[in-house]
């Protein structure tokens, strides 16, 4: 699991034009979501969540929101709900948070990662094919894993590992289909031979060959035809 801590203001600005403001001063407008509760309006600094983001998942790690002036007077333990990118700059502009229960069980997705080479693309030439690449689990917040590590190095040709095969620690349930694929090595392509013309049989002529000998034929008669016109 992974706690992070991102320190926060309460926010009074409202309004698209009062966002837009507060992200050209460098902050990020953003809103808490508590179940049966209002809705807490904050900001915090752009640069010091794009900083964490570059060091954590956000997406399955718990972030501790310290607000300043909260009156709740402690940290909220927060899961990110959305993040809101510009469609044209693909910059970030808003993030909602669902604040939670360090002792409510809750669902999250959780990144798989590989460990080794697989066998059957080392020996014997296969390729690797990741079909499923996080799976969605239920668990109390404090028992999140950062990710779920597969070692594929006894994979051979042809084999596959599913949801079933995968083995997590107690407390951990894991809510995708059991006989889905995770991971399977399939065998390498093969090249197909050109198809060769049968004994006997003669390859057809392109038509844009044929069509240009035609051509050439016509024009190759249209002087003898002049020539005997000129004659009478």
């Amino acid at each position: 699991m992974e706690e992070i801590l991102l320190e926060a203001e309460l926010r009074t600005e409202r309004g698209s034009a009062k966002s837009r403001g507060l992200r050209e001063s460098g902050f990020l407008p953003s809103v808490i979501y508590a179940h049966g509760k209002e809705a807490l309006t904050i900001k915090f600094s752009r640069s010091a969540l794009l900083k964490l983001m570059h060091q954590h998942r956000l997406e399955s790690s718990i972030i501790n929101l310290k607000v300043k002036d909260d009156k709740k007077g402690k940290n909220r333990p927060c899961l990110v709900k959305e993040i809101q990118y510009d469609p044209v700059k693909e910059d970030i502009i808003h993030i909602d948070f669902n604040e939670i229960s360090l002792t409510d069980v809750i669902k999250v997705n959780v990144p798989i990662e590989t460990k080794g080479e697989a066998a059957g693309v080392k020996q014997e030439g296969g390729s690797l094919e990741h079909l499923l690449w996080e799976l969605e689990v239920e668990c109390l917040p404090t028992s999140i894993p950062k990710n779920i590590l597969i070692d594929i190095s006894g994979l051979k040709l042809n084999e596959a590992i599913h949801v079933k095969d995968i083995v997590l620690p107690a407390g951990i349930k894991v809510l995708n289909d059991p006989a889905a694929v995770v991971l399977h090595v399939a065998e390498p392509m093969k090249e197909e031979a050109p198809a060769e013309a049968l004994e006997g049989e003669t390859k057809a002529e392109p038509e844009v060959i044929k069509e240009k000998k035609e051509v050439a034929g016509e024009a190759a008669a249209a002087p003898e035809e002049g020539k005997g016109k000129d004659k009478k």
